[in-house]
């Protein structure tokens, strides 16, 4: 029988440094509902969502009024048009694919402010939330394993 508990093995933060990481986390994510709520209350001003997976996958499914802008294509030239004083919101697939953090990390390292929105389309999908798609057949959020579109 265990004496010492696995929870505690390593101590919590003190309230300050815990409520400074915290601060930090909330600054770079973005969940579904809360970027809905905007969306919903026309509240468009001051930040783009950006679809970070292929433009295959953007066709399949995506965030009403998101942009697509694949990481792996991202260079200076590719985001010179996009305004700095604006917020890019990038999304992937699901929180098994690392195309939004990685099309965030090439943004922020070209100079753009960035967030990532939590969970992905997959996330988005399941809460319900609308979805614009070339092809009603293309996405099916109840998939049981994701499948990364990078």
């Amino acid at each position: 029988m265990p004496t010492e508990s696995r929870v505690l093995t390593f101590q919590a933060l003190d309230s300050a440094a815990a409520a400074a990481r915290l601060r930090a986390e909330l600054a770079l994510d973005v969940d579904p509902d809360d970027l809905v709520r905007d969306l919903t209350a026309g509240v468009r001003h001051g930040y783009v969502i950006v679809e970070t997976r292929a433009p295959e996958a953007f066709a399949a499914a995506r965030i009403p009024g998101a942009i697509n802008l694949p990481y792996r294509g991202m260079t200076p030239e590719s985001v010179s048009d996009l305004d700095r004083d604006l917020v890019y919101i990038c999304y992937c697939e699901s929180i098994h694919c690392n195309a939004a953090t990685k099309g965030a990390l090439k943004l922020a390292e070209l100079g753009f402010k960035v967030k990532r929105l939590s969970g992905g389309i997959t996330a988005w999908a399941a809460a319900g939330y609308p979805i614009d798609r070339d092809s009603p057949t293309l996405f099916r959020a109840s998939t049981p394993t994701p499948r990364c579109a990078c």
